[in-house]
């Protein structure tokens, strides 16, 4: 696992810290930057056996092998989707949650003895997807943590974590690439549309939309940019059949209409930059006040993006209070 071009200075910051690790070390910053490829980076160094000067692991020890294979058995790594999904429940509808069951397992690795007689390295990611009973067994632990155990979580969101959760870490604010090095990263890995999808990804290159969505993203965009009844249905019917999450067309439509609301008010466009043209037409025609309106729709819905809801019925209904949004402009 290598460093990522925009990461060489938050490392240098790291390895001076290197010999006074916290117990606990919260690695935070925007969803999309690579957060969760610096950590695993950081576990395999304090897991490496005899790292380089600079501290990164050498790559070519017994213990770096047995990471590169995912097969330490001083490393746990908890996230969402490592949890068990029957066929009844597809993973893309999922609720993305961590629960006190799947921590319990964690802390009791925390408390065995090292296989290879030094650190123990436990990665939560996210680290706000713990539901309350989670979050409060690991707060325990870390309240009186095991000798020679780092836990790293990761954050795209520090406010949503418990705050005493949060006292336990030491916070560490990972770096977003510039635009620059995020397209350089992009195009080096075969990104036939760096820019437009960057753009669409707010910057974040690690949040691009998978290619297989790409079309259902033009099919909403469709329908926003000419809404009518037919473009509605159309666009619900498309992304109910896909499984898709309730987070994915939200995302899409926040990121629309903060463009609306950006090319109103100051000219300026974040995200969908090619899509000029349409948001020029319908940006004089929107009332800022019922804008703001859907937007409070907007995120009490997004509360709710990775829950088992129909989506179809959601987002026939978000597109048809879009739709009025206009309608008496």
């Amino acid at each position: 696992m290598s460093l990522l071009p925009w990461q060489l200075a938050d490392w240098q910051r790291f390895a001076a810290q290197f010999s006074r690790l916290p117990h606990a070390l919260l690695l935070t910053g925007p969803a999309g930057i690579g957060k969760g490829a610096f950590a695993r980076h950081v576990a395999q160094a304090l897991l490496c056996e005899h790292p380089q000067p600079d501290q990164r692991p050498c790559g070519q020890c017994e213990a770096c092998h047995w990471f590169a294979q995912q097969a330490h058995p001083d490393f746990r790594g908890l996230r969402p989707d490592s949890e068990e999904t029957s066929e009844a429940k597809p993973a893309a509808r999922k609720l993305e949650v961590i629960k006190i069951e799947a921590v319990r397992g964690v802390i009791d690795f925390a408390y065995l003895s090292s296989h290879r007689g030094g650190r123990r390295v436990i990665l939560i990611e996210p680290a706000e997807a713990m539901n309350l009973n989670a979050a409060n067994a690991l707060l325990k632990v870390l309240e009186e943590p095991p000798g020679d155990v780092v836990f790293l979580l990761v954050s795209h969101a520090l406010q949503k974590l418990l705050p005493t959760l949060r006292s336990r870490c030491r916070i560490f604010p990972l770096t977003a690439p510039d635009q620059a090095q995020a397209l350089a990263w992009l195009n080096s890995h075969g990104e036939t549309d760096a820019a437009t999808e960057l753009a669409h990804a707010g910057g974040a290159p690690f949040a691009l939309d998978d290619t297989a969505l790409r079309p259902l993203r033009r099919k909403l965009l469709t329908a926003l940019s000419q809404p009518g009844m037919t473009a509605i249905l159309d666009a619900a019917g498309a992304l109910d059949s896909a499984k898709l999450p309730l987070a994915v067309p939200v995302g899409w439509v926040q990121r629309w209409l903060h463009d609306l609301a950006g090319l109103r008010l100051a000219g300026l466009i974040r995200y969908y930059p090619d899509e000029r043209a349409a948001l020029n037409a319908l940006a004089p025609r929107l009332d800022p006040c019922r804008l703001h309106g859907f937007n409070e729709t907007l995120m009490q819905l997004s509360r709710f993006g990775h829950h088992t809801l129909n989506v179809r019925m959601q987002m026939e209904q978000l597109l048809l209070e879009y739709q009025a949004l206009f309608a008496a402009a």
